[in-house]
């Protein structure tokens, strides 16, 4: 059994000025949110984990200074595993020409320094994989986000089947059997560039309507051979990418899934076939399964809302038998404490409020009168 950190507690109060100051008590609190989580031979110090965030900020796919600020800071700010956006494996993997890439070696050195900044600040750095598929050569979303022609900056993007994505999108080229090989062999060199960059996570992007997503949706995959129609051949192909990842991934250190539990409509994908797809990753040698939802095809009715898709997280890991992680909405600390504390999920992935509070973990273990450690440069303001 797992052993709750302890910690002294810690009472707001304002001084004169109504500034907010603390007063430290010897009192001692437990908190699951902040218990170490260990997968392999890494431990996590806590259950806090930063969702891979598309920053649309990448010269040629290499990361720039943005990205060592960007997620420099949420290392600073306490974060137990800081995840590298969605990294194309490959130049035409990319959802827009801005993206992160690591198809080459000067990738390597860009990344680098980052995972080690990462490192020194006490996070675990991880990256995730991935390939945009039919969903691939768009604008960046403060321009518009609309598809980009291959003479303006664009290219032809690939999928399952000759399916757009939606009206006014191109029309994707059916991949090939060596298409598919390719791909395979692009997620492999990508994983020992992450290795060699100093990443201590990769996550296979399985989600969102991109490319192995595309695959497991049965509105998006229209196969007739031996990668389309029933479940199991649906499976196929991603589940030989995560073979290949993992092949090529020490096996001392964890590998993350990213899923899609369903698409949120009728005759698609779903919570029932993403628990099949758990037990087979987790055969596979996956570790985790970050549960997120939707976005294969266009006006899905998905019900947004606070943990709104903590379900899913908690059936996987419930049927399956595997790590999950609870990700959307989760922005109250005491939401997030009851959903790992409750067994629900084992770690929770935040994004949108990572934005808006770089340091949400040094803030929510305040709130949950927990002492948790600042960086050295930032007591005075503890």
């Amino acid at each position: 059994m797992e052993a709750y950190p302890m910690g002294r507690r810690v009472n707001s109060s304002r001084n004169n000025d109504g500034c907010p100051f603390n007063l430290v008590s010897t009192e001692t609190s437990v908190s699951k949110l902040f218990s170490p989580l260990e997968l392999r031979s890494i431990t996590f110090r806590n259950r806090i984990f930063v969702s891979p965030m598309c920053q649309y900020s990448s010269h040629d796919g290499l990361a720039t200074s943005w990205h060592l600020v960007h997620l420099g800071s949420r290392a600073v700010g306490g974060a137990g595993l800081v995840m590298v956006e969605a990294t194309a494996v490959s130049p035409e993997g990319r959802i827009s020409p801005c993206d992160s890439g690591i198809w080459n070696e000067s990738h390597v050195e860009a990344l680098a320094p980052i995972a080690g900044f990462l490192t020194e600040q006490g996070a675990v750095p991880g990256i995730q994989l991935a390939h945009a598929g039919r969903k691939g050569s768009c604008a960046v979303p403060w321009q518009g986000g609309a598809p980009l022609e291959p003479g303006s900056g664009g290219w032809q993007p690939t999928a399952p089947s000759a399916l757009p994505f939606d009206t006014g999108h191109p029309l994707p080229r059916a991949m090939t059997f060596k298409e598919m090989d390719l791909v395979e062999a692009q997620f492999r060199a990508s994983t020992r560039r992450a290795l060699a960059a100093g990443f201590k996570v990769v996550e296979v992007h399985m989600a969102h309507g991109y490319l192995l997503h595309e695959f497991l949706s049965p509105l998006v995959n229209q196969r007739t051979d031996e990668y389309g129609g029933s479940l199991e051949n649906r499976l196929r192909f991603p589940l030989r990418v995560v073979g290949a990842v993992r092949e090529e991934w020490p096996g001392e250190l964890p590998l993350f899934v990213r899923i899609s539990a369903t698409d949120w409509a009728s005759g698609g994908w779903d919570i029932d076939q993403s628990i099949f797809l758990a037990r087979q990753l987790k055969e596979s040698g996956v570790d985790l399964i970050d549960c997120s939802s939707g976005f294969a095809v266009p006006r899905e009715k998905v019900p947004f809302g606070p943990g709104f898709q903590v379900p899913f997280a908690a059936k996987v890991r419930a049927e399956a038998g595997i790590a999950s992680g609870a990700v959307g909405f989760i922005i109250d600390p005491a939401q997030a404490e009851q959903i790992v504390a409750t067994g629900q999920a084992d770690a929770v992935f935040l994004a949108r409020q990572m934005l808006r509070d770089p340091y949400w973990p040094l803030h929510a273990a305040q709130a949950l009168h927990f002492d948790a450690p600042w960086p050295n440069q930032y007591l005075r303001a503890k």
